[in-house]
Order: C-alpha cells, then structure tokens, then sequence
C-alpha cells in the first residue's frame, strides 16, 4: 500500500460511481467488464473527493489523498462493510450458489424461517425482500457498496437472518469478500455462464471461492449427487452435510411421491410433503431442510413450515385458470440445458398417456451462445411439440437466435418458429385442449423483454392469463393443431 496527498478532513460515503460522488467521500477505482474506474478519478475529485484508492499511478496534483493498492475489488467488499459497521457481524448469514435451484432453495429457505418467527431478509434474483418491502434487483448479488448498505438496513431494523442468492459473477468479481457465511449451500454445476468464464473448470473455481471463504464454525451444504460436490468442499475449513437421492452419504434421501399434486420426500428420517413438483425440487427441499436444520432450528417444525411454502415465482409456476377445457400453462425460469431437462423430465414424467407437452422457449443475445443449440437438443428429447421464439434478444437479432437454436434439432417436423414471443404464447394456448400442458420456459418471474438494447413490460403469466381468458370469452377450445 501506498499513501500520498494530504491528510483527508471528514470522511463521507465510500463510492465506486464517481458520479455519486460528493463532498469528502472515498472513491473506489474498481476495473469493470465495461468501464475501468481509473478514468473517472479525475471527475471524483472535482466532485469534492477526499480520497482516492486506485491501482495506478496517476497524477492527480496534491489534491486529495491518494491510497494506491494492488487489488481495489478485492478490497471492496471489506471496506464497504468497515464503512456501514460491519452489518454482516451482526445477522446469520446464509448463501446459496449453484447453476439451478439458487432462487427456489433461497426463497424456500426465506419462507421457512419467516414461518418459524424468525426476522429475516432476502436478497437475490427475484429481488431484495427487507421486512415488508419488495424491490426490484438488478444483479442476483449486488456490488460490494450496495450489499452493505441494505445489510445495514437489516441490521437496524432487528433482521437477524439473511439469506441471499450467491452468483459465480459475484465470486469471480469478489463482492461478497468481507462477508462471514454461517451457512453455505451448493445445488450443482452445469452449462451457464461461459461467455463469462472461460471454461466449465473456471466456472466451478468461482463457485469454490464461497465454500473457501467459510471458517471452522460454518457449515456447508452440499448435492453429493453432483459431479462437483467434493471439489467444492475439498480444503474448506467448515463442517461439511452431504446429502444423497442414489448414494450413501452423510443425509441418505427418497424421493416417496411426484405427482401433479406434490412431492412425499424422505430427508434422513424425516417424511417432508410440498406442493412442489419434480425431482429437481426435491434437491430444493432437502437443501432448504439441511440449511434451516444447520442454524438450529427443530425438524418438525420445518417440516411443517416446508409444507405451506410456495416457493418461488415464475419456478414452475401455475398459471390460474377458471376454465374447465383450457390446457395446463405453466411459466418457468429454466434457460439454461441442465434447468430446461430438469423441468421437461418431470413433466415428462407425470403427464398423463393421451396429454401432449408443448415447448415455449428461447435463447437471450449477448450471452453463452454454446448453449443454444444444445437447449434444442434437450427440447426435441421431451416435448412433443416446439415453438421457439425470443427470450431477451437483447442487441442480437432475434431471427439470428433462433438460427442457432434451430441447428440443435435433428427433426424440426414438430418444431415451429415465432420470434415475436407474445405471438407464440397466445397461439400456443389458443391451439391446444384440455390435454395439453404448455411450457413457458426461460423467463419465469421476469416482467420485462430486452429488445435492441431496451426493455418494455412483458410478463409470460400475463400474456399467459390473458390468452386463457380470451379462449373462454370466445369459447376458443380447439384442439392442438387446428
């Protein structure tokens, strides 16, 4: 560390956006994916920092005081935390990181403790909830700056559990440094997020970063039925809970009962029932049993409170009906292979013989586009009839998306293509009967479409819901392909 300029007067707020900068405030120099903060030093200053931390050598006059450091990111984290108190001392903190089942364990594990009494907050991909207020988030785990700040708000306002969504972003990028974990929860590792990381190895590598960063007295969760389960835990000081659905490991586990109805799941000893559906959300259950169990809490009842949680919006969400004769519509977030498989499987599973599966999906622009024609791929195993629209196109052409989907099927006789999304769900609905169970996947909870670089409301339930209702005002059941 290198320290020159002179002696700094009263400290304001730590900033990393020079221009929020004011009066007397700390500005942090942090190279970005899209903009370096080192060529903002000078605007900070003329903002009326008082200091700047930066890794450069830069000439800023005798101005301010300067504090040159190797790694400003990886300072970040404990310095946002140091600058609100360190909020994070003063909760039980709770991560979750995986490919899939992020959002569902971390909204299941919000339920359960808000059940049980217990004053607690989420943070993550669905958005922030801090006592009983929603707002919207614009990362799945926010930068360093603003996660301290709204654990301080928890902290003030008697939170005494957090829980928050962890992304391989966030890791890579260091912004939950500075933060003890009590608890730490692994749901598995697939195909995502390559056009960020280099390869599948650096994709479990920033995931591992959580599990390093435990001490002796956290505990870590982990899916033993995923391939990189003892990667993840291998050197973590924490004590570690494995669990299993096909192996004998530390949780042993069955799934009873998958049904339209719900699931009957054996966790251990313990016989838990939920109104969720399919294999993928009994790992979901078990891992939110495994976590609230960690922090003390009784088996009964979690096991009680499991039962009346909804889990989360848009995962496999239904979408009401008054009808008798309208399809099953169901709206879920899967984009990526392993989360699409994981939903057609199930539905697969438990549809009955004469019901038809209809697939509604799309691929986002400016993001992994490996996985595109393997999303196809996955599709054409379990659907029994494909509609591939847009998802977020973003600043891609839609038409070019669906391109590269399109290379993944080997048969496109039950394939059709839509890029207006809208378009695609209505049709689909109004096309089907009472025997078909439509798929909306890849948006889920989102209440927005990002097209050419900006976004308009769009939500797939309410497009979804508006089309049911039209098939019963206009007495619209006509069967799949008229």
């Amino acid at each position: 560390m290198d320290v020159s300029g002179p002696e700094p007067g009263e400290i304001g707020m730590l900033r990393q956006d020079s221009r929020k900068v004011t009066g007397g405030d700390v500005f942090m120099a942090i190279r970005g994916l899209q903009a370096d903060g080192h060529l903002f030093m000078e605007e900070a200053v003329d903002k009326g920092a008082s200091v700047v931390i930066c890794e450069e050598k830069i000439p800023l006059g005798n101005q301010v005081a300067i504090v040159r450091v190797a790694d400003t990111r990886a300072l970040a984290g404990p310095l946002a935390q140091a600058f609100e108190n360190n909020p994070a001392d003063e909760m039980n903190v709770i991560g979750i990181t995986g490919t899939n089942g992020k959002t569902t364990v971390s909204t299941l594990a919000y339920q359960v403790l808000r059940t049980l009494d217990t004053k607690a907050a989420l943070l993550g991909t669905v958005g922030k909830h801090i006592d009983d207020r929603v707002i919207k988030s614009r990362l799945t785990t926010s930068d360093p700056i603003e996660l301290a700040s709204d654990m301080r708000q928890m902290a003030d306002t008697g939170h005494t559990h957090l829980v928050m969504e962890v992304s391989s972003h966030a890791l890579d990028q260091r912004r939950v440094n500075g933060i003890r974990f009590d608890v730490a929860a692994f749901t598995n590792l697939s195909h995502d997020h390559l056009d960020y990381h280099n390869s599948l190895q650096d994709y479990a590598r920033a995931k591992k970063r959580l599990f390093e960063s435990l001490d002796e007295k956290a505990t870590a969760i982990i899916n033993g039925d995923d391939e990189q389960a003892l990667f993840m835990i291998s050197g973590t000081p924490a004590e570690t809970i494995t669990f299993s659905f096909n192996k004998a490991l530390d949780v042993e586990c069955q799934i009873l009962k998958d049904s339209t109805e719900g699931l009957l799941v054996r966790i251990g000893k313990r016989l838990i029932k939920s109104g969720l559906m399919g294999e993928f959300n009994a790992y979901n259950l078990t891992e939110t049993f495994l976590i609230c169990r960690a922090l003390g809490f009784d088996e009964d009842a979690i096991a009680e409170a499991l039962q009346r949680a909804p889990g989360a919006p848009g995962r496999l969400e239904r979408v009401k009906t008054p009808g008798d004769d309208d399809p099953v519509v169901l709206v879920d977030y899967a984009h990526t292979p392993d989360a699409l498989e994981n939903v057609l499987r199930t539905l697969s599973g438990i549809k009955k013989d004469k019901q038809v599966l209809h697939l509604v999906f799309g691929c986002g622009g400016n993001r992994d586009r490996a996985k595109r024609p393997k999303m196809a791929s996955v599709a054409e195993r379990y659907a029994d009839r494909i509609t591939v629209t847009s998802d977020n196109p973003r600043d891609e052409d839609p038409e070019a998306i669906i391109d590269e989907v399109m290379k993944g099927f080997k048969d496109r006789d039950k394939v059709i293509r839509t890029a207006d999304r809208e378009k695609a769900i209505i049709q689909a609905i109004r096309q089907a009967d009472q025997d078909t169970i439509i798929l909306i996947a890849g948006k889920g909870h989102e209440t927005y479409q990002e097209i050419g670089g900006q976004r308009r409301d769009f939500d797939d339930r309410s497009v979804a819901r508006e089309a049911l209702a039209g098939r019963n005002r206009n007495g619209n059941t006509k069967p799949a392909g008229t």
